[in-house]
């Protein structure tokens, strides 16, 4: 196995015994060494690739949110008019995380990947900072309200609201 190979095979077991370890504990109650002997991993290996365990779970989310990009972005019916779609969708599937980011008040990961994908930036002019921040925290605050309340709406049903607030708004 080469090292690329390890540090995958690494980065897999110590975010699946995270994301397990989530699902019933707390963030803040697992230890570093705890989570290695659970992952089957040394800490060595763990500190290799991340520098905290809430670098764990951002690194997951960031590779969730890049992969669902690609996804859309291969897709020759995506179109700016399916976007908010998708990405429902895309939270629906991976609820399970998005529950526990949501439940370990670590919801600003989802926001951080949402200010990420937008480009919002510190150089940005004024105006074009405000409007990305306004569209941001708005679209951050549907997601988290969505999953919150126990996603009751479907992707689709979510997008339907969505888009009619939006046009109230205009």
């Amino acid at each position: 196995m080469n090292n690329a190979e390890k540090n995958t095979y690494v980065k897999e077991h110590i975010t699946a015994s995270l994301i397990e370890y989530l699902k019933g504990g707390k963030i803040d109650d697992i230890s570093i060494s705890e989570l290695c002997d659970r992952a089957g991993v040394g800490r060595a290996s763990f500190y290799r690739n991340y520098d905290s365990k809430e670098d764990v779970i951002r690194q997951y989310s960031n590779q969730l949110i890049i992969e669902w990009e690609k996804q859309f972005e291969g897709d020759p019916n995506s179109s700016f008019f399916n976007v908010f779609g998708s990405l429902f969708h895309h939270y629906k599937e991976y609820s399970d995380f998005y529950t526990i980011l949501i439940r370990q008040n670590m919801s600003y990961l989802i926001l951080d990947t949402i200010k990420f994908k937008i480009n919002l930036s510190k150089d940005d002019p004024n105006i074009d900072a405000y409007g990305k921040a306004f569209f941001a925290y708005g679209l951050y605050g549907w997601i988290c309200e969505w999953i919150d309340r126990g996603m009751q709406e479907t992707p689709d049903e979510i997008n339907e609201l969505f888009k009619q607030n939006q046009q109230q708004a205009i």
